[in-house]
């Protein structure tokens, strides 16, 4: 119940991320946006701890900075995965993901 629960927060992160940064849009609906969280909870889970290690010598250079380069790569990557959802630059991948992971640390804290 708990995974179910952390899930729906991250669709709601998601639609709130789609709702007010300008440049990404979603073409499918619900079902993109459940695609997206499901896809984005992946990444979380399994490709970002690898590579956070592997990049792990330039985040410490750039005191960090490079992470949230990291997360807006990655973000920025399921629009090669998920079909429907857009992100029209790199700009609108840096504002989504930090928005995404702050509203689904958020919400997360209040379930």
């Amino acid at each position: 119940m708990h995974t179910i629960l952390k899930f729906l927060g991250t669709v709601a992160a998601v639609y709130l991320t789609v709702s007010l940064v300008p440049g990404i849009a979603v073409a499918g609906g619900w079902t993109t946006i459940l695609l997206v969280a499901l896809v984005w909870s992946v990444i979380m889970a399994v490709i970002k701890p690898v590579l956070g290690i592997l990049t792990l010598p330039i985040t410490i250079i750039t005191f960090g900075i490079f992470s949230f380069i990291l997360n807006a790569l990655l973000f920025w990557a399921m629009t090669l995965i998920v079909p429907g959802f857009v992100v029209a630059g790199f700009l609108p991948a840096l504002l989504g993901a930090i928005l995404l992971s702050v509203l689904t640390w958020l919400i997360n804290q209040i379930l």
